[in-house]
């Protein structure tokens, strides 16, 4: 690929961060408005959440067709087709009634689905091997200040009497506007011809994820990055808002701000892990030491929570927690490099399969149990679940083959 075609994938990859910004921005805006969307949807505060989970249905299956799609397609139509997806999905959230939010829940999941694999791919295409893991920790770094600004930002907003509806329909907007930007900035590819080019046949639809799946590997990562990712996707962006007002005393405004410093963690986090591994040229390493990282955070957060306060905390675990970003450049290593873009849906759909089935066991033993047993003991309770789940990701890993460049140069 000439240095001039590179150029402009660099340019169309930070277009994609726009779409994966406007991703996270709407994945974590519901948690800091759950009392407005009961009224508006009519609904209980358990069956909001569970309607605000469904997201993650859409978002873990729809990651499989990203992958193909990406492959076969390229990114110009399938970074469209998502953006489009998502758009319509905000609008949606403006019907009243739980069918509107359900349907507009889904499809927000199933447009998003196409952002971070899309943002990898057009990565992949415009930066070399050498700094691929920093730039997808900075296209991760830009996801989470979307994560951070849906409550940060969103959160005052509410509080000061913004319509949420007012907030869906402008989302709808500038989602479909960046739509029809990626459509006219990402360069066009011709697939069949980009095969030959690098001498391999085509293959079918499904021949990438037999390849991607029949490999052990990648079924380690995503289960690793789903253990990771689930404390800051279920219980962060979803839960902890709740967990903090009705567990610990705090007011809204707090407990808002407080569960938001683990995207505002993600932000420094991502990058600066995926710097540290590409710059000591192991993966291994980095990602242990990220997951012990969350584990000291949260022990610190229930038996020593005057130490400091729950913001820095939860800042720490977002820091920590970039680490489950590391398996996504590990899956890419230790597969082909003409099934790149299968194995980034591959990945996303096992790690957001994993939240999508850790999701209903949290609601059913903590998240029902809320307003009967609320305070400091059922919060640790909640907290030792997702510490539990941290452990199992260490021991996993434990599994994974070194794929660092300093692995790599001992093979040859």
């Amino acid at each position: 690929m000439s240095t001039s075609l590179k150029r402009y994938y660099v340019i169309a990859w930070v277009f994609g961060l726009v779409f994966y910004f406007l991703d996270y921005v709407i994945r974590s805006a519901p948690a800091v408005m759950i009392p407005e969307l009961i009224n508006n949807f009519h609904t209980t505060e358990l069956k909001l959440i569970s309607m605000v989970g469904t997201y993650y249905y859409t978002y873990s299956t729809c990651s499989l067709i990203a992958g193909v799609a990406l492959d076969k397609f390229g990114g110009k139509r399938s970074l469209f087709a998502g953006a489009l997806i998502l758009g319509i999905g905000c609008l949606l959230f403006l019907i009243s009634s739980q069918v509107g939010g359900v349907s507009g829940r889904l499809l927000q999941g199933a447009g998003c689905a196409f952002a971070f694999p899309g943002c990898v791919y057009l990565a992949s295409k415009g930066f070399s091997s050498k700094s691929l893991a920093t730039a997808i920790g900075v296209t991760q770094c830009i996801g989470m200040l979307g994560g951070t600004a849906g409550q940060f930002v969103v959160g005052p907003w509410v509080e000061e009497g913004v319509n949420v509806n007012t907030f869906w329909f402008g989302s709808g907007i500038i989602t479909l506007i960046t739509a029809f930007c990626l459509f006219f900035v990402i360069p066009k590819e011709t697939k069949a011809e980009e095969s030959t080019e690098n001498g391999t046949k085509s293959i079918g639809y499904l021949e990438p994820y037999k390849i991607v799946f029949r490999n052990p590997q990648s079924w380690l990562c995503g289960i690793i990055s789903g253990l990771l990712f689930a404390p800051t996707t279920i219980f962060a962006m979803t839960w902890a808002v709740a967990f903090f007002e009705k567990d610990k005393g705090f007011a809204f405004h707090d407990a808002a701000i407080t569960s938001a410093m683990v995207a505002f963690g993600w932000v420094f986090g991502c990058p600066l892990l995926g710097f540290i591994t590409d710059k000591i040229g192991r993966r291994k390493p980095v990602l242990i030491g990220g997951a012990v990282v969350m584990i000291m955070s949260l022990l610190q957060l229930i038996y020593l929570p005057d130490l400091y306060p729950a913001k820095i905390s939860m800042f720490i675990l977002g820091l920590g927690s970039g680490a489950a970003m590391i398996p996504y450049s590990i899956i890419k290593e230790t597969n082909p490099d003409f099934v790149k873009g299968s194995a980034t849906g591959a990945i996303n759909f096992i790690t957001f399969g994993v939240t999508t089935l850790l999701s209903p066991v949290f609601s059913r033993w903590f998240g029902k149990s809320l307003e009967l047993s609320a305070g400091n003991l059922h919060f640790q309770h909640s907290v030792l679940f997702w510490i539990s789940g941290i452990i199992l990701a260490i021991m996993v890993s434990l599994m994974l083959k070194e794929t660092g460049s300093k692995a790599q140069v001992g093979l040859k």
